[in-house]
Formats: C-alpha cells, sequence, structure tokens
C-alpha cells in the first residue's frame, strides 16, 4: 500500500487476474460456442489498448494543454460513433449515419459544457484528470443509449409499416404515424441509464466512485461526483437521442408523405420532407 492509501498492484497480480479469462474460455470451449478466437482477441485489445491510453494520460496529465484535452475526447467520440455504426443491423444509409454522429457530437458537447463550467468548475476547466474520465463516462454510455435507440427504430419502422402506411391513407402526418415508434426507441435508449441509477449504491457502487475511494477520496466527495457525472449521462442520452430521432424519422417519408424503408425505394423524383 503506498503511503496515500492506495494499493498499487504487483505484475504477477495482474496477471493472475487472467484467470478469470481462462475460465470463461474454457467454459465456452465446453459448450463448444464458436467464441474462442473473439474472447482472446478482445482481452488482448482490452490489454494493449489500456496500456496505451495509461502512457499517454501520463503525458497529458503531467503536461495539460486544452488542445490536447478537447483532442483526446473527440477521438473518443468518434470512435464511440463508429461503434455505433457496427452495431447498428441492417447496414444505414450514409445520410443516416451523419444524423447520428450529428445529435452524438451536440448532446456530448452541450452536457459536456454545462457540467464543465456549471456544475464542476473545473479549474482549469480542461483538467485532464477530470475532464477525461468524466468525459469517456458520458460517451460510453451515450454510446450505448443511441445504438439501442438506433435499432428500436429502424426494427420499429420495418415491422410496423402496415400500420404506418395506413395511418398516412388516413391522413395522418409522418410525425403522428412514427409518434409511438419513436417514443418506443427513447424509452428503449434510456432504459439501461435509468436501471443503473436505480441500483446505484444498494446493488453496486458505479466506476468513477469506486476509483475514488480506492484512491483515496472521501467516500462522501465521490458520492458527490458519481450524482453529478450520472445526471450528466442522463441528460446526454436523453439530448442526444432526441436529436437523433427527430431528425431521422423524416427519412423514412418523402415530400409526397410516402413511407420507404430504404434510399432504394424511393420514387426518383422524391425529394427529402421539410415539414415537422
Amino acid at each position: 500500500m503506498n503511503g496515500n492509501g492506495t494499493i498499487d498492484l504487483a505484475f504477477w497480480q495482474v496477471a493472475s487476474a487472467y484467470l478469470f479469462i481462462l475460465i470463461v474460455w474454457i467454459i465456452i470451449r465446453i459448450k463448444k460456442i464458436p467464441r474462442e478466437k473473439l474472447i482472446v482477441i478482445a482481452t488482448l485489445r482490452m490489454t494493449l489498448q489500456l496500456i496505451l491510453v495509461g502512457y499517454v494520460l501520463i503525458f497529458v496529465f503531467k503536461y495539460p494543454n486544452p488542445f490536447v484535452t478537447i483532442g483526446i475526447i473527440f477521438f473518443m467520440l468518434g470512435f464511440a460513433i463508429l461503434n455505433v455504426y457496427q452495431r447498428t443491423k441492417p447496414a444505414i444509409h450514409i445520410s443516416f449515419k451523419k444524423m447520428i454522429a450529428f445529435a452524438m457530437v451536440i448532446g456530448t458537447s452541450l452536457s459536456m459544457i454545462y457540467l464543465v463550467f456549471v456544475v464542476l468548475r473545473l479549474d482549469p476547466w480542461y483538467e485532464p484528470r477530470l475532464f477525461i474520465p468524466i468525459g469517456g463516462m458520458i460517451i460510453g454510455k451515450t454510446m450505448t443509449g443511441v445504438a439501442l435507440g438506433v435499432n428500436n427504430l429502424l426494427n420499429g419502422m420495418k415491422q410496423e409499416q402496415d400500420r404506418i402506411e395506413a395511418a398516412l391513407m388516413l391522413g395522418a402526418t409522418p410525425k403522428d404515424a412514427s409518434k409511438s415508434i419513436i417514443n418506443q426507441a427513447f424509452d428503449a435508449a434510456l432504459l439501461p441509464t435509468i436501471n443503473a441509477m436505480v441500483g446505484m449504491g444498494i446493488v453496486f457502487l458505479p466506476g468513477m466512485m469506486t476509483g475514488q475511494i480506492i484512491a483515496g477520496q472521501s467516500p462522501l466527495t465521490a458520492v458527490k461526483y458519481q450524482v453529478a457525472v450520472m445526471l450528466g449521462v442522463s441528460g446526454t442520452v436523453a439530448i442526444t437521442i432526441l436529436v437523433f430521432l427527430q431528425l431521422s424519422y423524416k427519412s423514412f417519408f418523402t415530400d409526397r408523405k410516402q413511407f420507404v424503408l430504404t434510399k432504394r425505394d424511393l420514387p426518383s423524383d422524391a425529394k427529402p420532407v421539410k415539414y415537422d
């Protein structure tokens, strides 16, 4: 144990934790689940990525710079956006991808600005020891929420095609015809965050709070930071998925209020919808 009360793990202690992955690998091998290669690759990637990030953060913490800090956040955000693309089935059109990226940039940026300048009041505002971990938590949770929202919107539009077309024929606007699907997609995106909030403190101690306690901070100080960040996470997910849904549902309709699932279904003279 160090002088500040933290525990510095030796190399052999970290190596011994890989026993858990070995157990996982043996179980899926016995059950003949074809995931052995994926488990090995994921473990190696996690290890190498975290080691690399550790060395990068040592440098960033030692020489704090606003451009470097912001650059790291946007790099993380870009990687999260790519992950959303990969998690989305079926393949989505480029315009849909732009909507996802725009919504994630807007939602994350607005929330981080408010958290940093109003709630946390970091001094300096780009303090990397707090800015980067908090940004990473928000981006990670938002990535999961948006991926759920996108998939639920696509699945809902496909499954409810007949109902939507019937509503349009009866005079409903595209917004009204899609309302229930949009609401379901929003609910699906936000539900994991709400469930996590419900279980915090009783079922489990969240990551940021645990990290601060291990680092020697007072549990009450850790609680205050965790509450602020978790509220920021919920707000970011809500803002991001709201922006995305309000933009994306229109891509399923033409200016003639015709429902289309893919761009290939568009009539040759159709134009993107321009109404709310």
